[in-house]
């Protein structure tokens, strides 16, 4: 199937690099929210990811100024900002960027039902929901896809492209193409808790905290053992810092109440104590750690 139009619910964090991104490879866009500020605000940091991709572009000798902005130019054209939600009716692919609320999302694919055309793609970049659920919200789960991307989108090569039972191939095999168009490297991956990254990363961030709890070792120390002797960017606690406590244990407490006899699924204790004081992590300054902005005080 081919894609022309891309349609983007939500326009976040998340959802503003998708949006990038697809324009960057040729789609056409519409970036949808629910209120003027929030798609303003999405929009705003776009402008800021284009102005400083360009300049770092000739910076690096890849461009010159009049055609880095040109190409600068030329994303900005393709996107779309909107207010209505029929405005994805015509969508070849929607791909949902809300917050992590399996009711909401349900709700929206229930409405994107109704409103998008037979032909339409729907795909969430949920990190931990199951994707056959919403299919099923929505009225066309052979139409169902995960496109789970990373933050920041602008940056992150992986997408993980999640198909269900009732996933047709066809869909799935556009779905990945898409991937592949916005230069990502796509993982196909069954509709199976946290996919591929999740399912390995989060175990291993709850079983760091759960040697700190039993006093087998500091933080300092588990995260300078994996940092220094696997190769890891960052440590487990620090990275559970910096993804938010709040988060985590969110993750972690939807998989335990579905799969209560999976035991990699556990809660740490300390885990549930630091966000019971708001301790979140980086997002409130303190967690495990002490955060001044995005670096560990």
């Amino acid at each position: 199937m081919e894609l022309k139009k891309i349609g983007v619910v939500g326009c976040g964090l998340m959802g503003h690099g998708i949006v990038q991104i697809a324009a960057q490879a040729g789609f056409q866009v519409f970036a949808f929210e629910a209120k003027q500020e929030f798609l303003d605000k999405g929009l705003a940091r776009i402008e800021k990811s284009l102005s400083k991709m360009a300049a770092k572009s000739v910076e690096k000798g890849k461009a010159s100024a009049e055609d880095a902005e040109k190409g600068a130019a030329e994303t900005r054209a393709r996107i779309t900002g909107t207010l209505d939600q029929k405005d994805l009716a015509d969508c070849d692919l929607v791909i949902e960027a809300i917050i992590e609320d399996l009711d909401l999302k349900k709700q929206l694919y229930k409405e994107l039902g109704a409103i998008c055309k037979p032909e339409t793609i729907f795909a969430t970049n949920t990190s931990s929901f199951p994707v056959a659920e919403m299919g099923e919200a929505s009225g066309r789960p052979e139409r169902m896809v995960g496109l789970h991307f990373f933050n920041p989108v602008q940056l992150m090569r992986l997408v993980e492209v999640v198909r269900t039972e009732k996933t047709t191939d066809e869909v799935f095999a556009t779905a990945k193409s898409f991937g592949e168009a916005t230069r990502k490297v796509p993982v196909a991956c069954k509709d199976t808790p946290g996919f591929v990254v999740n399912r390995l990363l989060v175990p291993y961030m709850v079983q760091s905290l759960l040697m700190l709890e039993r006093g087998d070792a500091t933080a300092a120390d588990i995260d300078a053992a994996m940092q220094f002797g696997c190769g890891h960017p960052m440590g487990p606690i620090t990275l559970t810092d910096y993804v938010g406590l709040d988060t985590t244990l969110s993750i972690v407490e939807g998989w335990v109440e579905r799969y209560p006899n999976e035991p990699a699924f556990a809660i740490p204790e300390i885990l549930r104590t630091k966000v019971k004081e708001g301790k979140l992590g980086r997002k409130t300054g303190e967690g495990f750690y002490k955060w001044d902005g995005d670096k560990k005080a």
